[in-house]
């Protein structure tokens, strides 16, 4: 299949390489159109000027882009584009209605929409070991099977259009309690004067392991939260997860705490830094309230 991929961001340009060592990739189109020339060029594919173009020449397009409208904006350029029997599929993480919304606007043109939200970080997209949860027909799905295989190690159907999508809100929802768990732990254990290399390492082998306690944890330990997933977009995602409970009359804590964290993070400057940066707030609690009266250690 001519595979056209869209959204060339921390993610998806480690997607869109691994497409291309299956053996599918045939062009690349990104909002800043020299980010695409340069990969383009590397990968020895196409960098079309337009949506349309690059959705004239793919069987497939695969997209990941940051927001809803986002991928409705793309989604209405490569409409007129795409052939009847053609596959649009979405690694964005947006609203389940926002997925429903696409997929009504490529069915009157024979093209199947799938929304397939993707977890596992950037090391999970670099490495192909992404987990997959895919919305849309059964058949869609599994013609999309051999392109999403490129992409990630567990792949799985949850049901029709924005199921998917209802899969990676839980998603997010978990991951909010386990960072906020992990700050909270590791900003205790610091002032508990504990060699937190160590902690890392034994407790990553224990019951209360996680993946972003494994991978996270030693952010927090050397003060650095380069971006793996931003604190603005798990806001994002977070609003979300809001806006869906809210249908069923629900405010949930944990969502509603990490919103208000993620906004003070937000506001201090720090919305480009990695999730883990809510450790910089945990830590303040134990530095205004040491009962010790000497600094926390353990650094």
């Amino acid at each position: 299949m001519r595979v056209g991929f869209v959204g060339l961001g921390a993610m998806g340009t480690h997607m869109a390489r691994n497409l291309h060592r299956a053996g599918m990739l045939a062009a690349v189109w990104n909002r800043s159109a020299e980010k695409a020339r340069t990969l383009a060029s590397e990968l020895d594919v196409t960098a079309p000027a337009t949506l349309e173009q690059l959705a004239a020449g793919s069987e497939v397009v695969v997209s990941c882009v940051s927001a809803d409208a986002d991928v409705l904006e793309v989604a209405r350029a490569l409409a007129p584009g795409l052939k009847s029997g053609a596959l649009m599929l979405d690694c964005s993480t947006i609203g389940a209605e926002t997925a429903r919304q696409a997929a009504a606007l490529f069915a009157p043109r024979g093209v199947e929409f799938l929304d397939c939200p993707v977890s596992g970080g950037v090391e999970g997209a670099r490495d192909a070991q992404l987990a997959i949860m895919a919305g849309g027909t059964p058949a869609g799905f599994e013609r999309a099977l051999p392109i999403l295989a490129a992409l990630g190690r567990t792949i799985t159907h949850f049901g029709p259009s924005g199921s998917g999508q209802a899969a990676k809100a839980t998603n997010q929802i978990m991951c909010a309690g386990i960072i906020e768990a992990v700050a909270e732990a590791m900003a205790f254990a610091r002032a508990q004067g504990l060699p937190l290399e160590k902690l890392i390492d034994t407790l990553g082998k224990g019951a209360g392991s996680s993946w972003y306690f494994v991978h996270r944890a030693p952010n927090m330990v050397r003060g650095a939260y380069p971006a793996g997933f931003r604190v603005r977009l798990h806001a994002k995602d977070l609003g979300i997860c809001r806006e869906m409970a809210a249908r069923f009359g629900v405010a949930l804590p944990v969502v509603e705490r990490m919103l208000a964290e993620y906004a003070e993070l937000v506001a201090r400057g720090y919305g480009d830094e990695d999730i883990s940066a809510t450790y910089r707030l945990k830590a303040e609690l134990f530095e205004r309230t040491n009962i010790m009266g000497a600094p926390a250690r353990g650094t």
